[in-house]
């Protein structure tokens, strides 16, 4: 069987071009991410996800950033809209982790109606007294028991409706006090504070079949950031346990320097299994391919483990699970 390219791409618009049905055909990605560009109707979704995948010509993974308030694609009047994680945990109290799950079950039911069988989420980060504001509302709480019991509900409620879930950002972002888009975060702690607080919420949930790296400086491990970095990918593999599929964050972000196509090439030989990459021209996105290439022989391995977890949702009823989180939240965080 032919491998996969090392690689997750989007699409610029509603349809695919011409020119990219061609640069899928050739580079085969592994998977793609839609952004809210990519969405009009849930028909117009399922037509663009069901285009992706006859262009990739397989059944690639489909993902996409929707875990509520500043960062979901999906919005009304198609599909609910959320309040931010923090938002959400602090409305439900001490029952947090279980209306997270019904809030994951939820948005998997609706992704996987339009053929979309990932989710980037759970998010893991801990929130501390320095986390940018980018990220603070997205995390789940402030202790490393608590995000970690969070996540694992999230992912449960994303695996139950058959969406994959991506872990991340992987090794920790909550210490960073700069924004990955635009800056490089640089953390400046001890190796044992990122072992005590970062790290725990991870191992927790190193079972899970894919992760995503952050764009950050950990002066502790390296003066790389993590996607880059061979020894935080190692850390990332012996110290937290992760073996299943990780990707990068999208490489286009300003965190990192250089060309693309090096910027593929370094997280690659740093470890990373497949360069994610967003919002580029058609020719940016053919360089990072290019770059990118074939995914190696464990790469391929860990990609078709990640993808043989996707499986039918277990049947339920939406609208029970719906009212039940009403219940949990006072009937005040969904659309």
């Amino acid at each position: 069987m032919n491998r996969y390219g090392a690689v997750i791409l989007d699409a610029e618009g509603l349809r695919l071009t011409a020119g990219e049905k061609a640069l899928f055909r050739v580079s085969r990605p592994f998977g793609f991410i839609l952004f809210a560009r990519n969405i009009d109707t849930p028909d117009q979704v399922r037509a663009l996800v069901s285009e992706l995948r006859e262009a990739a010509g397989h059944e690639a993974v489909i993902t996409i950033d929707q875990e509520g308030g500043r960062v979901q694609r999906l919005r009304a009047p198609f599909w609910r809209d959320w309040p931010a994680p923090l938002d959400h945990v602090a409305a439900a109290g001490a029952r947090a982790a279980e209306a997270m799950y019904l809030r994951y079950r939820l948005i998997a039911a609706e992704l996987h109606d339009l053929g979309i069988d990932s989710n980037c989420a759970p998010l893991v980060d801990v929130a501390g007294a320095l986390t940018h504001p980018f990220l603070r509302n997205r995390c789940y709480g402030e202790t490393p028991a608590q995000v970690a019991e969070i996540g694992r509900a999230v992912a449960d409620g994303l695996l139950a409706g058959g969406v994959l879930p991506v872990l991340k950002h992987i090794p920790g972002h909550g210490r960073a006090s700069a924004d990955s888009h635009h800056d490089l975060p640089r953390v400046d702690c001890m190796k044992s504070d990122l072992q005590d607080i970062d790290f725990p919420p991870f191992r927790a949930l190193n079972c899970l079949p894919m992760a995503m790296t952050a764009h950050v400086v950990y002066a502790a491990l390296d003066d790389r950031p993590a996607t880059l970095s061979p020894s935080v990918i190692a850390t990332i593999r012996d110290e937290i346990g992760f073996d299943g599929l990780l990707m990068t964050d999208d490489i286009s972000m300003k965190a990192l320097s250089g060309d693309l196509a090096a910027r593929a090439r370094q997280a690659l030989a740093a470890g990373c299994d497949v360069v994610l990459h967003c919002n580029g021209s058609l020719a940016e996105r053919q360089a990072v391919a290019d770059a990118a290439g074939e995914m190696t022989t464990t790469a391929q391995a860990r990609a078709e483990a990640a993808m043989a977890c996707r499986r039918r949702p277990d049947p339920v009823d939406i609208s029970a699970l719906a009212a039940q989180l009403d219940a949990l939240t006072g009937g005040r965080m969904h659309g």
